[in-house]
């Protein structure tokens, strides 16, 4: 009993520490990828200003941990995944600037998905695999959601990771159900894309949802997309009249699809397909 409780709670802790790494992706990974941009847009303009100075590294691991509201670094007892946010009751120590309640919020959630994902596979690569699975999705979804953006850095290892677990017999699907998964995913969305662009001259989703769909389909299998795509549309379809109710809807309407995507696709990993309506 004693080694069982220590297994999943060193289990849960893990998910907490890896929880805590996702929140600096989460927060970091967008910054660069608009800090590459602007140096690329930067490189096209014969006309710059010349001597620029040379710009301080940025990326996951530097600078440290900060407040991004004083930039007070934060030491490693301010860094413990929810208990620091307790301690500190949801406020930097230095200027008392609201800490986001989404941060312990990851944390938890990943440790659930962690503790989810051993007990039903037990202490095992294939547990691991799906943990990391779960994980790239609350990743995904927190940025979209932040940003609009589903960065290819996270999108695309995810179709080919969700490759090589069914090769590997790590997932629940064959090879090949596997490879249609990624192909009938990504292709379903692009078609939606530009019928709907065809429809109204409209950009109606980005490029990363058909590849976010490619990636649940080589994880879920191809007989599972007909699953995530639905539950993915009525959420978003709740979730948009929502956030009209509550006069938190974009200008343009816009709201990002990858959130419900992730969150249809937690959802038939732990409960698997919606079953199937008699006609």
């Amino acid at each position: 009993m004693f080694t069982d409780a220590f297994a999943w709670g060193g289990v849960a802790l893990l998910g907490l520490v890896v929880g805590s790494f996702l929140n600096v992706v989460i927060h970091r990974l967008p910054r660069m990828l608009e800090a590459q941009w602007a140096e690329a847009l930067h490189e096209q303009v014969p006309d710059s200003p010349p001597h620029q100075p040379k710009p301080q590294p940025y990326n996951i691991a530097t600078p440290g941990s900060h407040c991004p509201h004083c930039d007070h670094a934060l030491p490693w007892a301010e860094k413990i995944p929810v208990l620091s946010y307790l301690v500190l009751k949801g406020r930097c120590r230095q200027c008392h600037a609201p800490i986001g309640w989404r941060y312990p919020a990851i944390e938890l959630l990943t440790a659930a998905l962690f503790v989810w994902s051993f007990s039903r596979y037990g202490l095992s690569v294939q547990a691991l695999a799906w943990a990391g699975f779960a994980a790239a999705l609350v990743t995904l979804a927190a940025i979209d959601a932040d940003t609009t953006l589903l960065p290819d850095a996270i999108t695309q290892p995810l179709v080919w990771s969700g490759l090589l677990a069914a090769s590997l017999d790590l997932s629940a699907v064959g090879l090949s159900t596997a490879l249609w998964g990624a192909v009938v995913g990504y292709l379903f969305l692009w078609a939606v894309y530009w019928l709907f662009k065809w429809v109204t001259g409209k950009e109606g989703m980005g490029q990363g949802d058909f590849k976010l769909l490619a990636a649940l389909g080589a994880w879920l299998g191809w007989p599972a997309l007909l699953s995530v795509v639905l539950m993915a549309s009525l959420t978003g379809v709740a979730g948009g009249l929502w956030l009209r109710v509550r006069q938190r809807l974009a200008e343009d309407g816009y709201i990002p699809f990858g959130p419900f995507l992730a969150l249809a696709g937690l959802w038939v990993m732990a409960f698997g397909p919606l079953p199937v309506l008699p006609v």
